[in-house]
């Protein structure tokens, strides 16, 4: 039985692992080895860097990286104080940042200087006056503008060990460790709030299940600002004192050079994720039987990606997991005893002691294979969401997260995912929730009706596709909608596909009908 790290906060866990294997590898970035110790001692001089700037516990921070060090540096050295970690992607863009930041109240950013075209100190130079807010922005990989600060620098602050111990003393389970975004059905992206507490008990449970261990070694693809490389990936490794690789940005060639070099027993991502490297040339040609994990979460994997990943690990158990935001990651994974064919169809079990029930609308409890929506209970679900009380109050009620995603138990406790109560789709991994994007594109000025729908696609899984009514005369076309959804939004959430129509079926109650261009969609119209 492995070794699984038990602490009440993540710095906690931290520090433990770094006084039980010191010099043991945590993470491989770019050809080069971190230890836990280093990693631990960097992070506590972050901390002290915080601690002399003023921050305080609760004070939140953005941060705007690619999975590499510096975004775990200042992750550990945050929550060691009590300071909160704001999940901002590389992919957001005006609209998103603006209300994200203003709304959780973030008091700081920690960005790239640039990314490809994106050079961010031009941008938030002139994007302060819309976060007033934001009163530090701090600077990774390049200079800053005037007033700015340099993160190489806090890297080499000295640190006042009494005064760094006195503040991660206050820090209690149940404080806020990170806000990670996800988008309503209104349009709104919602705040969920993790702790400490219900953080580590889903890495906990994940750790556990798998028997995360030492040995284990995994590349992590999956972007930190979400549940799907933070929790799942980074914590519950560190819980077990594993290691893994970072994959700054998703790449199959990437991915395969660096497994090639350092090893591999576990395979994890999105569904659009494995299906790619497992059509990778350099990634076919490893040596695939030293895995013995292949997870696959983030949407329902269909059969035939199942088979072929059971198929491409000869020595691994294929397991489906199932987690959201709300969570704080995992709370269902495939257990160990159960047999393929169940795979193909349940998504799982509860693991820990996560509980699972199904309730009708009424939110009464429906029988074994009745179908309903899915509720869970357990430590890993968050108290809610930032500054939303009637949104808190709609999702998470007597103790239950009411996830909005449909399906049934049989009686051997399996879940059976059936579909989703709400419109979101997931594309190539990523949650798209149609009425943001719809809003976005009822500005433009040549669109009278939007409606979005998500649509099956090979590689994606599923994909965006909008159905437009021009204003008379108006004629926009199909680049001029994608451009104009480019400048404003994260690029996985630009339509895919755009339909122009003279007309969208309509309710009595004169609401678009989406289920019948659901129906069209399906007969190919």
């Amino acid at each position: 039985m492995s070794e699984i790290i038990q602490a009440n906060t993540v710095g906690e866990a931290l520090e433990t692992a770094a006084s039980k294997r010191p010099g043991s590898p945590m993470f491989y970035y770019e050809d080069k080895e971190y230890s836990y110790a280093s990693v631990n001692e960097t992070a506590d001089r972050v901390a002290m860097a915080l601690l002399k700037m003023g921050f305080v516990r609760g004070d939140k921070i953005g941060i705007i990286g690619l999975n590499q060090p510096e975004w775990l540096y200042m992750y550990f050295g945050a929550v060691k104080i009590g300071v909160v970690i704001t999940g901002l992607s590389v992919r957001y863009r005006d609209t998103e940042l603006e209300y994200i930041l203003n709304q959780s109240e973030t008091r700081a950013v920690l960005t790239l200087a640039s990314l490809g075209e994106m050079n961010y100190v031009s941008f938030f130079e002139g994007f302060k006056p819309r976060i007033p807010k934001v009163k530090e922005f701090i600077f990774m990989g390049g200079p800053g503008f005037k007033g700015s600060f340099s993160f190489e620098d806090m890297l080499e602050t000295e640190i006042d060990k009494t005064r760094l111990d006195q503040a991660k003393a206050a820090v209690e389970p149940d404080d806020a460790i990170m806000i990670i975004y996800t988008s309503g059905t209104t349009g709104v992206p919602k705040g969920a709030v993790l702790s400490h507490k219900s953080q580590l008990a889903s890495a906990r449970g994940q750790a556990v299940h798998t028997s995360t261990c030492p040995d284990d070694n995994v590349a992590l693809a999956l972007p930190f600002n979400h549940v799907g490389g933070i929790t799942c990936g980074a914590i519950t490794s560190l819980l077990g004192m594993g290691k893994y690789i970072l994959i700054p940005m998703f790449s199959p060639d990437h991915i395969a050079a660096q497994i090639k070099k350092y090893g591999f027993t576990t395979a994890s991502g999105v569904p659009t994720m494995h299906a790619l490297v497992l059509m990778n040339e350099a990634y076919q040609a490893l040596d695939l039987s030293q895995c013995r994990m292949a997870i696959v979460g983030g949407s329902n994997a269909d059969d035939t990606l199942l088979k072929k990943m059971y198929d491409s690990y000869p020595n691994a158990r294929v397991m489906n997991l199932y987690g959201l935001s709300e969570t704080s990651g995992a709370v269902v994974l495939s257990p160990w005893d159960g047999d393929f064919e169940t795979t193909l169809k349940s998504i799982g079990k509860p693991i820990a002691d996560f509980e699972v029930k199904v309730v009708d609308e009424l939110g009464k409890e429906v029988a074994l294979g009745e179908t309903g929506e899915l509720c869970f209970k357990g430590d890993a679900v968050t108290k809610g969401y930032y500054n939303m009380p009637e949104k808190t109050a709609e999702t998470f009620r007597d103790g239950w997260l009411h996830t909005g995603d449909m399906g049934y138990l049989d009686e051997e406790g399996f879940i059976y995912l059936r579909g989703r109560k709400k419109e979101m789709y997931i594309q190539g991994g990523f949650n798209v929730y149609p009425v943001e994007v719809e809003n976005l594109i009822a500005r433009h000025p040549k669109v009278a009706m939007v409606a979005g729908i998500g649509v099956p696609d090979e590689y994606l899984g599923e994909v965006g596709r909008y159905y437009i009514v021009p204003y008379p005369d108006a004629n926009p076309t199909e680049e001029e909608i994608k451009a104009f959804c480019k400048e404003h939004l994260a690029d996985y959430k630009v339509p895919r596909e755009i339909v122009f129509r003279a007309e969208l079926p309509l309710t009595p109650a004169g609401k678009i009908q989406k289920s019948k261009l659901e129906e069209e969609a399906k007969e190919g119209k």
